[in-house]
């Protein structure tokens, strides 16, 4: 989004990126700003062998252009440079000269800060000379005094460049007239100390009543005869040798410097998650340690709890001893390997107490009921039993058996076919009649059974289909507990008179 936001920025003021050099310029890119229209023709950037001139229009648009190159061609960082560039022949007011040139001091200032490598600042000046060559001078604060440049870039002190040519006398007192200008005018705008300023003298394209005539005209009441000139001004080449070389960021560089630190910043927020889960895990195997070390063991079960506790977490870190830690504590942080002794120990230093002698409970059965079809053991209407019946009865009887305490109970049922009455009274003689075949045939005394006959008033099916009918007729034989029940007829009860509680059993 702020890279949109950029580019449509960009597009506004119009920054094309086919004003800038091409990838493979190796020379000075210097942004022209101040009274720069005098150096270009049709505000197009000028090349040269040493350098890369790119007018600026605005203050506005310096700061911008300095984000383009920042965002975009961060290669040409280390070439970069700011002119400040004056000529005073184009001003006719010392309040707007001073007003101009603040409004650029602010933006040299901004575009510094958005550049992030201080770029050289320099300066250079015109003004106009009867002699029509273009002589350039140079000074670098804190180094000396002015300077001819001469051929090859090479500079000469002004005093041997004077003794060389005594003609040279009118340049001397121009170049007097032109610092002393400076110093009243231009020096309390430069608060930003440029590595080096330039002086040029060359014909200008002056304005009537410039300042640069009203300071001559102070100096030495002479009339001011310019010597104008519609060519494009000189550029300050020779100035280019002397400014400071520096190191830049390629693109590259700067995506592999931002690329180490997203690792860097993912290293380092791995390294605090370890950090934080290892002190999680050492907090929560100390707690289950420090509960343990408060339980006495009486009662035993809070113990036996703590101690399956610390078995679990001696699992979990033996796991993690053997097949590794997992990554969140890893990283060279694990602290595992310290919390496996003490959980150990704890683990042998008690055992749980035996468990209790299981009791042995007297399992005692429940009612057994065995259930017959009355058409199996009846005819229609009849009690007596059937003649095939008896193989019957044997193979359904074999569970039920005879035994003190237990009470055998046989039901007889009917359908709701007939009477109610008779229906009862003949289900209490089938009743009756298995009773009597079990007695005789087992010989079993008749305190043993119990007969009941309920007729038709308990259906298990409903009697409005023949399956439900047929259900219906049945006698149920089962065995119900009761204290009383099926005892021998010898059997003496203990006396009240006997203590201890032993009876004698009569022969």
């Amino acid at each position: 989004m702020l890279w949109r936001q950029a580019r449509q920025r960009y597009v506004e003021i119009a920054v094309a990126d086919d004003r800038l050099p091409p990838e493979d310029f190796r020379g000075a890119v210097v942004l022209v700003c101040g009274d720069s229209a005098s150096l270009f023709s049709g505000n197009q950037p000028r090349e040269t062998v040493q350098g890369w001139y790119l007018p600026v229009d605005a203050p506005e648009q310096l700061t911008a252009m300095a984000d383009y190159i920042t965002t975009q061609r961060p290669a040409l960082l280390p070439q970069v440079s700011l002119l400040l560039t004056v000529v005073p022949e184009q001003h006719t007011s010392a309040e707007d000269f001073t007003s101009h040139f603040h409004g650029w001091q602010r933006a040299l200032l901004q575009c510094r800060r958005v550049l992030k490598c201080a770029p050289p600042l320099w300066t250079a000046c015109w003004v106009s000379h009867p002699n029509h060559e273009a002589e350039w001078f140079s000074i670098t604060p804190g180094q000396g005094a002015l300077q001819a440049c001469i051929a090859g870039n090479d500079t000469m002190p002004l005093t041997e460049w004077f003794r060389e040519q005594p003609s040279r006398l009118v340049q001397m007192q121009w170049l007097d007239s032109l610092l002393m200008w400076q110093e009243k005018h231009l020096t309390p705008l430069t608060q930003m100390k440029p590595c080096r300023a330039g002086i040029c003298l060359t014909p200008v394209t002056a304005l009537a009543d410039n300042l640069w005539e009203q300071h001559l005209t102070g100096l030495t009441t002479l009339p001011y005869a310019p010597a104008g000139t519609d060519v494009a001004l000189p550029l300050p080449d020779a100035l280019l040798a002397g400014l400071p070389r520096r190191q830049g960021v390629s693109r590259c560089l700067r995506l592999a410097r931002a690329a180490g630190m997203i690792v860097a910043v993912f290293l380092a927020l791995a390294l605090l998650a370890s950090f934080l889960n290892n002190q999680r895990l050492i907090r929560t195997i100390g707690d289950h340690l420090t509960l343990w070390a408060h339980l006495s063991g009486e009662p035993a079960e809070p113990k036996v709890h703590a101690r399956a506790q610390l078995i679990a977490d001696r699992t979990l870190l033996d796991g993690w001893q053997r097949g590794g830690e997992p990554l969140r504590l890893g990283l060279g942080l694990y602290q595992g390997m310290r919390l496996f002794a003490p959980v150990d120990a704890a683990i042998n230093s008690w055992a749980p107490p035996p468990p209790p002698p299981p009791v042995i409970q007297q399992i005692v059965e429940g009612p057994k009921t065995v259930r017959l079809d009355s058409l199996s053991l009846f005819d229609s209407g009849k009690s007596d039993l059937k003649t095939g019946s008896t193989k019957v009865l044997v193979n359904a009887l074999v569970g039920i058996k005879a035994k003190p305490g237990w009470l055998i109970v046989v039901a007889g049922y009917t359908d709701d076919s007939g009477n109610p009455a008779l229906n009862q009274r003949l289900s209490l003689k089938r009743a009756e009649s298995v009773r009597d075949w079990m007695r005789d045939t087992g010989d079993v005394d008749e305190s043993c059974f119990a007969v009941q006959g309920f007729g038709q008033s308990r259906p298990i099916m409903s009697n409005d289909t023949p399956e439900g009918r047929a259900a219906n007729r049945r006698v149920e034989i089962s065995l119900v507990p009761q204290a009383d029940a099926c005892k021998a007829p010898d059997a003496i009860p203990p006396s009240s008179q006997d203590g201890d509680g032993n009876h004698e059993e009569k022969e």
